[in-house]
């Protein structure tokens, strides 16, 4: 009997091995993404003390489209981007959430960069 791999617990595996050597200050938080069929999602986490400093979604109530491509990640990561800085965050590390940096997750980051944020 062939099993079949079980695709996303490898990612969250993936995710564990990369969070412990990432985590988010005050001064540089974290930012996270994470990836569904029809969805992403950001988020800018300071993780000392454990507190969303800002997030966006292809959910949220302003984004028009179908939330499950690239150029919709793209206008995720600029919404981020703009609601980061408007809370005073310039500089952020990425975390990609076990995620292959490629299609939706670095389309976001291209967004996120090119709203003003560094990393």
């Amino acid at each position: 009997m062939i099993k079949r791999v079980d695709t996303e617990a490898a990612r969250i595996k993936r995710h564990e091995r990369v969070r412990k050597n990432i985590s988010g200050t005050a001064q540089r938080p974290r930012l996270n993404v994470y990836r569904s069929l029809n969805h992403i999602y950001a988020q800018v986490i300071d993780d000392t003390k454990g507190v969303t400093l800002a997030a966006a979604s292809s959910m949220d109530k302003d984004f028009e489209g179908y939330g499950g491509n690239v150029e919709a990640a793209k206008q995720v990561g600029k919404k981020i981007a703009e609601k980061a800085i408007a809370a005073g965050i310039k500089q952020v590390v990425f975390d990609r959430g076990g995620y292959v940096y490629h299609g939706r997750v670095a389309a976001l980051a291209e967004g996120a960069r090119e709203g003003g944020l560094e990393f």
